[in-house]
């Protein structure tokens, strides 16, 4: 049964499940599945009866106790609360080990056996793929061949294919063992509840929703820099690259939630139709568009070859083709080595003719333009920016702004981060929060034009807001960062 994101934290909780986790030992599982799933431990949110068995090849060699040492561990780095106490101790007893290696799934077979025999009853069966996606077909292949797919479903990691055409081959791979209502392909970005506010914001109030459309929308910023640079991990982005890694994977899935219409209802269809009618509304991008970048030390990177053109920097513009967007501009921006890192959705409003008011006061307001900014980084705040007259005898024009922010209004010591909102969401059979097939085949498409005749790139140096052709991209606007003081 898919359940409907009203349900919420009261709603039911999940059915029994034997949880697995291929790459138990990886660097995903240490610091986000296992402190995460310790959490909703805590939190009351598992079901009443469940397993987890971690997996990963035999080479590991990792038991049921090493593996329990592991997770300990893990949780004590980088989990909320501390891996003691009675939580702990019912936490523990649901660990359990399989080995896995291509032919030789026996280990993992006995260790689900068990599993399930230990909750009793007919368990729910949750495969989540923390592996390199080269691994992906071997593993699903192996599902399939072993019966353990049999009525489970399927947590998959990014990427999700590196064009069109390995998309679909992904997707045949994947819809050979489990069909598409039993497939979550995870975004942690989406997890966040500054998203699902997204949707609280513009169709729960009356005086957002009225105006959200190219009448009273200029332009849509969606800015995720990060300072951290890809700190060894050449081998993976020397064959992906920030386009690939960030832009398709996380920004596209945000500026579907801020341009999608009304949908009928807050259930997983009726969510991710109106997102996909988004994507298949894209213009195909334009390359004359796009600002590809590389920070100046990339080169040197161990592992990095020297003559490297694979960007660590993508600047863009979306044009949306349908009646609420058209004629607006969508500029999406991210990229490592950066000054700062954020997570930002801002909305530009049409300026309304300002001839009433003194020269002077017209030329203080230049470039202030009123804005809706969201901020979605975890607890997440909104920001509306406004002009007002400044206090005296003249009438002069100030800027002022209003701010929402969670940790002023509501209790968050409580809430979810990304991983674990999704991983419960998929215990639940609900899709809302994840991509579709179709969505995905869709963003490789609309971005073929780019990835076939790729802009060269442009050095930038480190801590920098990227090369400096990005200013002119966005002409006549001006970014949202890093000059948000204004």
């Amino acid at each position: 049964m898919t359940e409907s994101r009203t349900a919420g934290k009261h709603g039911p909780r999940p059915d029994d499940h034997v949880v697995v986790l291929f790459g138990a030992t990886g660097d995903l599982a240490k610091r986000k599945l296992l402190p995460g799933l310790f959490h909703l431990a805590r939190a009351g949110l598992l079901p009443d009866r469940y397993r987890i068995v971690g997996s990963a090849p035999a080479d590991a060699a990792l038991g049921p106790d090493g593996f329990r040492e592991h997770a300990r561990e893990a949780v004590a780095a980088f989990g909320r609360s501390k891996p003691e106490g009675p939580a702990w101790q019912e936490f523990e007893a649901t660990l359990s080990f399989g080995a896995a290696d291509p032919g030789a799934y026996d280990p993992l077979l006995t260790a689900v056996r068990d599993a399930e025999h230990a909750i009793g009853g007919n368990p729910r069966r949750l495969f989540h793929l923390a592996v390199p996606p080269k691994a992906f077909p071997s593993v699903v292949g192996e599902l399939g061949t072993t019966g353990l797919a049999e009525g489970g479903r399927l947590i998959v990691e990014k990427p999700f294919g590196t064009d069109l055409a390995s998309a679909r081959a992904l997707d045949e791979t994947i819809h050979g063992v489990f069909d598409e209502d039993r497939v979550f392909r995870i975004d942690h970005f989406l997890g966040k509840e500054s998203v699902d506010n997204i949707i609280a914001l513009r169709f729960a109030n009356g005086f957002f929703e009225p105006v959200w459309n190219r009448d009273h929308i200029s332009h849509v910023q969606i800015d995720v820099p990060e300072k951290l640079t890809i700190e060894g991990r050449a081998g993976f982005f020397e064959g992906t690259g920030t386009f690939r890694d960030m832009i398709v994977t996380h920004l596209f899935q945000i500026l579907g939630f801020v341009a999608m219409e009304p949908p009928a209802a807050l259930d997983a269809r009726s969510l991710r139709a109106e997102k996909d009618k988004v994507f298949q509304s894209m213009r195909p991008l334009d390359p004359a568009h796009v600002v590809r970048g590389q920070y100046a030390a990339y080169r040197d990177e161990p592992g990095v070859d020297p003559r490297s053109d694979t960007e660590t920097f993508a600047a863009l513009r979306v044009d949306i083709d349908n009646w609420r967007w058209a004629g607006v501009p969508f500029y999406l921006r991210s990229g490592k080595a950066l000054a700062q890192g954020r997570h930002l959705v801002t909305l530009g409003f049409r300026e309304p003719p300002l001839r009433m008011f003194p020269t002077d006061s017209r030329d203080a307001a230049g470039g202030r333009h009123n804005a809706l900014v969201i901020d979605f980084d975890d607890p997440g705040r909104i920001t509306a920016r406004f002009l007002a007259k400044e206090p005296g005898p003249d009438m002069r024009l100030g800027e002022a702004r209003m701010t929402f922010a969670y940790t002023d209004c509501f209790n968050t010591a409580h809430a979810l981060e990304g991983y674990e909102r999704l991983i419960l969401d998929a215990m639940l059979g609900d899709q809302s929060l994840f991509t579709s097939a179709d969505g995905i085949e869709r963003l490789w498409e609309a971005s073929s034009p780019l990835l076939q005749n790729p802009p060269p790139v442009q050095s930038y140096a480190s801590g920098s807001w990227g090369p400096d052709s990005i200013h002119q991209l966005i002409h006549p606007y001006a970014w949202y960062l890093p000059d948000e003081s204004r």
